[in-house]
């Protein structure tokens, strides 16, 4: 039902998820933001999935919200309330934040792929993946300001985690659009690649085929190290370790390495 925006394919523990509605760049429109949703809760409890690639078909990433909706807010017919009405997820997030951070919320690594823009919305989708591997000529903006409005998709939780206080606040006060050069040096690219994609897929198929309960922990480690309290960080490494030390999987990978042969490990 979600083909005419989303298209996954899963193969060798690989989710490969293209957003489809490249007549639009990509754009951000309702069915947009629900299939976005639906496909990341879909993909938390798919079995095999072991990490996720997450880039747009034809000549964007995503191009942000569709201007549709601008004109609507300036009539009046979508009016701003609804985004304080209704019920939030257990991590604080209303529906069009939770189209972002349900990506940062999958148990396994994810990696965006990005060409072409990520502007506004797209920006902040992009935000959410674990890495990002883009083209040197990809062109940014934090783009809210131009319409009058700020970044409310989670954004402002995902920033901060990338780059200085000071170059995040220049880059939401003037709107202004940069390219893949920059956005690497100041923390927002991981990897400037000239095919991001083909590189994505590389490395989600390199991650797939290590340890998957492993994998999972070191990323529950990541999330808390980022925000988490000394002390709870630690006491988090000894139980994640405790519980892998011993286990099925943690022998195969030893016993496979001293066997000097390919391990075999089964779908966390």
């Amino acid at each position: 039902d979600m083909d005419d925006r989303i298209r996954v394919t899963l193969q060798d523990g690989v989710a490969d998820v293209r957003v489809v509605r490249a007549d639009k760049m990509n754009a951000l429109d309702d069915a947009m933001f629900e299939a976005l949703r639906q496909t990341g809760e879909r993909l938390k409890t798919t079995p095999g999935v072991r990490a996720v690639v997450l880039s747009g078909e034809g000549r964007a990433f995503c191009a942000g919200l569709d201007t549709a909706n601008f004109g609507k807010m300036a009539s009046g017919e979508r009016g701003g309330q609804r985004l304080l009405q209704g019920e939030r997820t257990p991590g604080g997030a209303n529906p069009p934040q939770h189209t972002v951070m349900v990506w940062r919320e999958l148990p396994v690594p994810v990696i965006a792929a990005v060409h072409g823009v990520a502007y506004g919305g797209g920006f902040q989708l992009m935000l959410a993946a674990d890495m990002r591997y883009m083209a040197a000529d990809t062109k940014l903006s934090i783009m809210e300001i131009n319409w009058g409005l700020v970044p409310d998709m989670g954004g402002m939780v995902l920033l901060r985690d990338l780059v200085r206080d000071d170059i995040a606040r220049e880059l939401t006060y003037t709107g202004r659009v940069f390219d893949g050069n920059e956005a690497q040096r100041i923390g927002l690219a991981t990897r400037l690649s000239a095919d991001p994609y083909a590189e994505a897929l590389t490395l989600a198929r390199e991650i797939a085929v290590r340890p998957p309960k492993a994998m999972r922990a070191a990323k529950r480690l990541l999330d808390l190290a980022a925000h988490g309290d000394a002390k709870d960080i630690l006491l988090a490494e000894s139980r994640e370790q405790a519980a892998l030390i011993g286990a099925p999987e943690q022998v195969e990978a030893v016993t496979a390495r001293l066997q000097k042969r390919p391990p075999v490990f089964q779908d966390a």
